[in-house]
């Protein structure tokens, strides 16, 4: 595998940031070709990973603030929509920072995902699993078992198929929603945006080119609990501050 550093910080600027992270694309990398397992796991926040080509296993497994983006070889023929393009377990685990994958990834696609963002183009099996924050958007079909446990973030899922409902989500644990809320449409697209940003996916360059058809297709995945955690009274103004801060940290 091939890789160009484009930037580099010296290493008094980890010393200088600590546990914050450096300051976002203080670090970028650029690859070509196929990774191996545990491509950018516990990347840190002011690191850039971008790679054109594939990945197996684990990708981003702990991401803790960094930047992923993996898409197909640029003269490759192949619909990215329609092809694996990363493996299984991607996202294991991950706390933060964001990722933009222009093909489809395996099973257990941000199982565990604490806090991370990231937008893929289709997945296979038990998709979310367990997830309690963050936010995934899936550009194409799901496999079985999607959301399973799931009991924080939020998920977009385009269901073009019609069949999400019935045949691909675990209802279990979530209520399914059209997406309508205004702030929800503003997010949704702006992510969409930076993953041609980041990506040049010619799937989510048409999807933004037929907003008005596509958008009434996506499928919000809201978890129980994280909906009746938004519905709770906020503490009283009048409340002493040290009340507050101790039901903050239980």
């Amino acid at each position: 595998m091939e890789v160009r550093v484009l930037s580099w910080a010296p290493a008094f600027a980890l010393t200088r940031y600590g546990s914050a992270g450096l300051p976002g694309d203080t670090i970028r990398f650029e690859f070509t070709g196929s990774a191996g397992q545990s491509f950018g796991a516990f990347l840190a926040h002011g690191v850039t990973l971008t790679l054109e080509g594939d990945a197996n296993d684990y990708v981003g497994k702990g991401l803790s603030g960094g930047r992923l983006v993996v898409y197909p070889p640029r003269d490759s023929t192949f619909l990215p929509e329609e092809n694996i393009l990363i493996g299984n377990v991607v996202l294991y685990g991950a706390t933060s920072g964001e990722a933009f994958f222009n093909g489809m990834a395996g099973e257990r696609f941000a199982v565990r995902n604490s806090g991370a963002t990231a937008v893929v183009e289709g997945l296979g099996d038990h998709g979310c699993e367990y997830m309690t924050r963050g936010l995934v958007v899936v550009l194409g079909k799901c496999g079985r078992n999607f959301a399973a446990g799931m009991s924080g973030g939020l998920a977009y899922v385009l269901d073009e198929r019609g069949d999400f409902a019935e045949r691909r989500c675990n209802l279990a644990s979530v209520d399914l929603e059209p997406v309508v809320e205004p702030r929800d449409i503003e997010g949704l697209r702006h992510l969409i945006a930076r993953h041609v940003e980041f990506t040049g996916s010619p799937r989510a360059k048409w999807i933004l080119e037929n907003w008005s058809t596509m958008l009434p297709r996506f499928v919000k995945v809201f978890p129980h609990e994280y909906k009746r955690v938004l519905r709770m009274p906020k503490p009283q103004s009048h409340a002493p501050a040290i009340l507050i801060r101790q039901a903050a940290n239980g």
